[in-house]
Formats: structure tokens, C-alpha cells, sequence
């Protein structure tokens, strides 16, 4: 069972991160690519969702039920991040409020899918 930790992609990376994977859907600005090792953006919210959030249409409570909605949809992706890594999983994500984001939310299922 992996241990999931989620990090602010503009954080210094440390050994005990593991597997470092970026899970938005737009690249961060500033940021290189060897700061990651894999970019997971299908796992990223669809687009429309992410700019109705960020457009503050709707808030955190909403965001997170319509997200989960989405990832039910992407259960063999987020099976296939599990099985490829063997210790820490840290998902990475661009956005200042380090509560209400999207890689607590894909965490929280990926936390679900391992039991």
C-alpha cells in the first residue's frame, strides 16, 4: 500500500517524497520538468471543472463531489499510479491553498481504491 502525501509542486523535493507526479492539467509556470517524474494530467479535473473552481462559481464541497464523480470514470489510471510505485506517492499541485485542491481530493480516492 503506497503512502500518499500531496506537496505544493513549488516546494523543494526531499528523498522521502517517492514518486513525485504533477496531477494538474496545465503545467506550472516557472517550473522544470526534472522538478517531476511523471505528469498525471488525465488525472487532473476536466478542464470545465477547474475553471468554473478557479472562476469561484461554485465552492470546495461542490468541487470535491464533482470531482470524485470524474475520477469514478478513471479507476484503471488511478490503479495503474498505484501499481508503479512501491513507496511514497507524492502528487504534486500548483495552487496556493494547500487544503482545498485537487491532489487532496485524488488522494482521498486513491486512498479509497487501496482500502
Amino acid at each position: 500500500m503506497a503512502e500518499i502525501r500531496i506537496k505544493r509542486i513549488y516546494e523543494e523535493a526531499s528523498p522521502e517524497d517517492g514518486l513525485r507526479v504533477l496531477v494538474d492539467r496545465l503545467w506550472p509556470r516557472g517550473v522544470k520538468k526534472d522538478r517531476i517524474d511523471q505528469w498525471a494530467k488525465d488525472l487532473a479535473p476536466s478542464t470545465e471543472l477547474r475553471e468554473e473552481f478557479h472562476g469561484h462559481d461554485f465552492e470546495f464541497d461542490e468541487f470535491r463531489a464533482r470531482y470524485l464523480v470524474e475520477l469514478e470514470d478513471r479507476q484503471d489510471e488511478m490503479k495503474k499510479l498505484l501499481a508503479e510505485t512501491d513507496g511514497p506517492l507524492t502528487l504534486l499541485f500548483g495552487l496556493k491553498n494547500e487544503k482545498q485542491n485537487n491532489a487532496t481530493v485524488l488522494a482521498e480516492a486513491l486512498n479509497d481504491l487501496q482500502g
